[in-house]
């Protein structure tokens, strides 16, 4: 017997996304979300090794919001693009993965390195549910004049403060003030910066 979660919800799953609830991912709607961004995000890639001048108006239309002189080399990869906002002089390298069903915000004078997971999902831990595919998601921010070395992950809901640097390799958890340097697994401050 299957469990109805949204008996006394009239909302559609798509609507139950955009407010952060328990969805589940069926809806075409957000199918067709997603397929919009994985042709623009290919789009982008295709323009860029042709012209790179002629790429930003295609990562414009496909990103919320990219700040003046920000960079984002291709590939990239996005589950919509439209919950991504890139601040002005933000560098993004290679193979940024930004699972943006909730909304990522990266500040200021970044620098992402490559091959950078930004992961908003999230999935329940009692396994019916998980089983029965509810999801939601949980906001990231990354504050300004942040720098992630290659291969850093964000969990759900994780915020970096201002001007801190995060580790090769490091796995980000839980929040990091501003002005630190943490690493690891989990990530963890080391010293101030």
């Amino acid at each position: 017997m299957t469990t109805d979660y949204f008996a006394d919800d009239p909302r559609t799953n798509l609507e139950r996304m955009l407010a952060g609830d328990l969805y589940i991912a069926d809806d075409p709607d957000i199918a067709h979300r997603q397929q919009r961004a994985m042709q623009l995000a290919d789009r982008y890639q295709a323009t860029f090794l042709e012209d790179p001048g002629k790429a930003r108006p295609v990562l414009t239309e496909l990103l919320a919001s990219l700040g003046e002189a920000a960079e984002v080399r291709p590939p990239l990869y996005v589950d919509y693009g439209s919950n991504i906002t890139i601040g002005a002089r933000t560098f993004v390298n290679y193979n940024l993965t930004a699972l943006d069903v909730a909304a990522i915000t990266i500040g200021e004078d970044c620098q992402i390195g490559p091959n950078v997971q930004l992961l908003t999902p999230t999935h329940p831990l009692e396994p019916q549910p998980r089983r029965d595919k509810l999801e939601a998601a949980l906001p990231i921010t990354i504050g300004d004049n942040v720098w992630l070395g290659g291969g850093v992950i964000v969990c759900p809901g994780v915020t970096i403060g201002d001007h801190s640097v995060i580790g090769a390799g490091s796995v980000v958890t839980k929040d990091i003030s501003a002005n630190v340097l943490a690493v690891g697994n989990p990530a963890r401050p080391i010293r101030n910066l």
